[in-house]
């Protein structure tokens, strides 16, 4: 069994209230977990209006799947929102 895990650190400046956050958060969370299958939430900095932080993990047989999976994932955020990516970790167990 091979699990990839991912955090991506976001900067979204033109976001001034909680509420607005929360529609970005919500709509990138259900967007990639329904496309890609993976378990995706946001993990810190959750009173930070312009800071959005979001984890995902997948489980998978093979390490390449497991990486296909993460960058596909990754690829697809970028593409669907305008917040600037800061910092993305990655590891495979």
């Amino acid at each position: 069994m091979i699990i990839g895990t991912m955090k991506i650190k976001f900067c979204a400046p033109w976001v001034h209230s909680l509420k607005e956050k929360r529609m970005v958060v919500k709509s990138i969370c259900a967007k990639a977990g329904n496309k890609f299958n993976v378990s995706i939430a946001e993990v810190e900095d959750q009173d930070i209006h312009q800071s959005i932080v979001i984890g995902l993990a997948c489980v998978t047989d093979e390490t390449s799947h497991c990486n296909s999976i993460l960058d596909n994932v990754l690829y697809y955020i970028e593409e669907n929102t305008e917040a600037e990516i800061l910092k993305i970790d990655r590891e495979i167990i």
